[in-house]
């Protein structure tokens, strides 16, 4: 009679549940092996074999534009050194934003503008697992005691069209790590917006202005913690989460 011990504890092969266990671990194993054959793992970017899914080749991590400190403590957008505490950028103290705190994982660039394209208009989802673990690193601060994180919503018509909402798989990628609760219908898109892309900041406010409504009972949000998740903000690089108390 054969047997073996994990972690302390020995399992006989002959009870049939420790077979059963072993058995479909091996048939999970075998599929998956036989699924890396029949649709080997690529670089999400360029399609270059790599060592398994969901992943970039060293040729296309070198190109992505990662944010890092120091950094502004309201935008998230770089700064050109050290100050020893929080600083603010210019742009923050001209124009202060609405929003606490946002913070992004990279500049909207090279490899990350083609990422993110293909994730939106190409049904390109594997790379979603690894937006959502650059995301939490990027806004491990913000996330470190929200309440709640809230995905962009989109316009009913642009959900119909393309059939999801990148904002809310990034933001369920998010609370995945980080345990944070998402919630997907507590903002909603009352009006249809054209692209900020290209807009001045005037005309982005303009152009959202009256767009979203909280779904939520009156006072039900008052003074929590809310990040909000989208995949590109025009002011500062994508993905990025955006801090509300």
């Amino acid at each position: 009679m054969a047997s073996m011990a994990i972690g302390g504890a020995e399992i006989t092969l002959s009870d049939p549940a420790a077979h059963s266990f072993w058995t479909k671990g091996a048939l999970r194993g075998a599929l998956m092996a036989l699924a890396d054959l029949l649709l080997p793992p690529v670089c999400i970017a360029c399609r270059k074999r790599v060592g398994a899914h969901g992943l970039l080749c060293g040729d296309c991590w070198t190109k992505i534009d990662f944010i890092a400190p120091p950094l502004c403590e309201r935008l998230g957008v770089p700064l050109p050194y050290e100050t020893g505490s929080p600083s603010l950028s210019a742009a923050a103290i001209a124009d202060p934003p609405v929003y606490d705190r946002a913070r992004a994982a990279a500049r909207y660039s090279s490899t990350m503008r083609k990422l993110i394209q293909s994730f939106k208009y190409g049904d390109r989802h594997e790379g979603v697992p690894l937006f959502g673990r650059w995301m939490a690193t990027a806004g491990a601060e913000l996330l470190a005691d929200a309440d709640v994180i809230l995905p962009v919503p989109l316009y009913r018509s642009r959900l119909w069209s393309r059939r999801f909402n990148q904002s809310a798989m990034l933001a369920q990628a998010v609370g995945h790590l980080t345990g944070v609760p998402v919630d997907c219908f507590l903002l909603a898109r009352v009006k249809r917006t054209h692209a900020q892309v290209g807009l001045t900041a005037a005309q982005r406010r303009k152009n959202v202005a009256g767009a979203f409504r909280v779904t939520a009972a009156k006072g039900a949000l008052r003074a929590k913690r809310i990040v909000v998740v989208d995949d590109v903000i025009t002011t500062a690089p994508p993905p990025r989460l955006v801090r509300a108390s």
